[in-house]
């Protein structure tokens, strides 16, 4: 099920780059793949980790994560994906994203936790690379993202509990507090 997840978003991803760079994009779901695998996560969270862009920033639909990877992949990948950007402000929908993180189930928690290491660690590398020219490439400026990944890393602290996990939340922790300086607020 994992290889028939990764050539999925494999197509589904394809020509797609991460932001301001010219690195293929499916890089992102393999990284986050990889931290779940590293955690001993199930088969289904590993496939909804290769597949978790797939439904905000691609034409996947609901129906062929369904008939493709089963309800409970296809729910997941629903549980981290952002309300519909053309409806909803950036600040509206990474509030929908905290808020939703304060009651979300585990597999959710974990699967959030780990795209989003995978990014503020991508954020880390470019910063180290580019300096404060990094942040032009973002919809909004360097302050609105401390704002968000601190409030991330105080809800993953809050809600995922010591142990294997919780040193991935310690990993983030790191990784906010290198790219914007201090312990997390």
């Amino acid at each position: 099920m994992i290889f028939k997840a990764l050539e999925f978003a494999a197509r589904a991803h394809s020509g797609h780059y991460r932001k301001g760079t010219k690195v293929p994009y499916l890089l992102h779901p393999l990284q986050v793949a990889r931290i779940l695998i590293e955690q001993g996560c199930r088969e289904t969270v590993v496939v909804a980790g290769l597949l978790h862009d797939t439904l905000e920033d691609t034409a996947a639909t609901m129906d062929q994560l369904r008939e493709c990877f089963g309800e409970e992949a296809a729910d997941l990948v629903a549980s981290v994906s952002e309300p519909n950007k053309s409806d909803h402000t950036w600040e509206n929908r990474k509030a929908h994203t905290l808020r939703h993180l304060e009651t979300a189930a585990p597999d959710t928690l974990i699967l959030s936790l780990a795209d989003k290491l995978d990014n503020i660690r991508a954020i880390r590398e470019d910063g180290e690379r580019l300096g404060e020219v990094l942040w032009k490439r973002f919809n909004r400026p360097r302050e609105k993202q401390k704002w968000y990944y601190e409030r991330l890393a105080r809800t993953f602290r809050q809600r995922i509990p010591d142990g294997l996990p919780g040193a991935l939340v310690d990993s983030f922790e790191r990784e906010v507090a290198a790219v914007f300086g201090g312990p997390p607020a």
